[in-house]
């Protein structure tokens, strides 16, 4: 079955990326950086030798999106960012193709031990199974 697992983020972890500490997230060194895209790159590395790795992709920050919704007037209204409300977006996610749940569950839970710096919020990964075309729900 395949799947899709998002990781979650906010515009302050971009930010403490870029070196400006917010609060609640702290400003990353050069060193964490390097930490945390050598912990993606090596379980990118493990699902592409499994053969479970579909996609994967980084997300840009939230302060470069755009919300398009259709206006009562019927033309497009554009507004910054995914949702005023929402503190919490996809950051970046994988597509896998994986025997069970509990298979993608296990790398899941490898995802959060990414390393962060002291002081970092640990941001939760969704799992969902992506529907394949059939009447199964």
């Amino acid at each position: 079955m395949k799947y899709l697992v998002m990781v979650q983020g906010t515009q302050a972890d971009y930010d403490g990326m870029q070196g400006k500490p917010t609060p609640g997230s702290p400003a990353w060194s050069e060193a964490e950086m390097q930490a945390m895209f050598a912990h993606m790159g090596a379980i990118n590395d493990d699902l592409s030798e499994t053969g479970e790795l579909i996609d994967a992709q980084g997300l840009t920050e939230p302060a470069r999106t755009r919300l398009v919704t259709l206006g009562a007037d019927g033309k497009a209204v554009i507004t910054d960012g995914p949702y005023s409300e929402t503190k919490e977006l996809m950051a970046g996610y994988w597509v896998l193709e994986c025997a069970s749940l509990e298979r993608v569950t296990e790398i899941a839970d490898r995802v959060t031990r990414c390393p962060l710096p002291e002081g970092a919020a640990n941001r939760a990964v969704v799992i969902r199974p992506i529907q394949d075309g059939t009447a199964d729900v």
